[in-house]
């Protein structure tokens, strides 16, 4: 009884920020707890007039579907490898550009700011008519450019071996503004003091990013690894769906588990299958985040999620 007017009074005192968080949490219930109940659907063998429900039991055959096909191996290396490079590349990358904005007079700030962030917002799809205007085989200003030194055109969307670097600098380009700007107040709540004093004894500016801003963001950067080492499985649907405007000719190398359900689901129409893939997917989510908070606990236990 002591326990439940314990957390009554929490509530109360603090009824503001709970009303202010309302909105997110019923967001997430309902699109993240109440479509739970649809798991079971990657056990059965789902047809349409017998429901959710009453579908018949198949046990893991969804499964063996994704697992015995011959593009499995090729979409889940695709998946790991695409987002471990987002993970290093847009951490090194969201680093540095928070310290380079922290050593922008405020006169620019807001310009630089607006400009780095403004890619976030746009969809995948303006993305895509951006890229295209890039790489478009006739009209594309890549083309254009090459043709300028004397060069042969190339034909974008139909060379594989272009596009891991494409889609790493097109994802780079539209998420490093939103990393950047998470470390650059980071780095603004970070004690002034400690920059003077490093200023009296004749640090250099790389010097206190080494010595000073890096070590007191270690626990901001190891959450925000966490996070994103638990969704290492789950692609960007819009970014290898849309920026190779699904060339069949560049599947090799594009071609993730989410993409690749999506055309099966499209294709057979097989939703226990996709269902199955979708719930794999989030038990290795599920044991990345615990081993990677369990590995980071061993190393500073300060710095893990919990």
């Amino acid at each position: 009884m002591r326990g439940i007017l314990t957390e009554w009074r929490l509530f109360k005192k603090n009824i503001e920020l709970f009303v202010l968080g309302l909105p997110a949490v019923v967001y997430i219930f309902i699109f993240a707890y109440l479509p739970l109940a649809g798991l079971v659907l990657a056990f059965k063998d789902y047809r349409y007039d017998k429901g959710i429900f009453g579908s018949d039991w198949v046990g893991f055959k969804n499964f063996e579907f994704f697992f015995t096909s011959q593009t499995a191996f090729i979409v889940t290396r695709n998946t790991i490898l695409y987002n471990v490079a987002f993970i290093v590349v847009g951490l090194v990358f969201s680093l540095l550009f928070a310290v380079l904005l922290n050593e922008i007079t405020r006169r620019w700030i807001k310009v630089h700011q607006t400009a780095m962030f403004l890619p976030y917002f746009l969809s995948w799809v303006v993305i895509s008519y951006i890229v295209t205007g890039f790489l478009d085989h006739n009209h594309g200003y890549m083309n254009q450019v090459l043709m300028q030194f004397g060069l042969d055109p190339v034909f974008w969307y139909n060379e594989a071996k272009y596009w891991p670097w494409i889609l790493i600098l097109v994802s780079l380009w539209k998420g490093v503004g939103f990393s950047t700007l998470v470390y650059y107040a980071g780095i603004l709540g970070i004690d002034s003091s400690y920059y003077e004093a490093a200023r009296i004894d004749g640090a250099t500016k790389t010097q206190m990013a080494f010595r000073i801003t890096l070590p007191l963001l270690a626990p901001l950067i190891s959450i925000l690894l966490i996070m994103s080492i638990g969704g290492i499985f789950r692609a960007d649907f819009g970014l290898f769906y849309f920026i190779p405007n699904d060339s069949s000719f560049l599947y090799s190398v594009t071609d993730v588990v989410d993409t690749y359900v999506f055309r099966a689901l499209k294709n057979i129409g097989d939703i226990g299958m996709s269902t199955a893939v979708g719930f794999y997917q989030s038990v290795v989510g599920l044991v990345l985040v615990v081993l990677a908070n369990y590995i980071i606990k061993k190393i500073n236990d300060e710095n893990s999620l919990w």
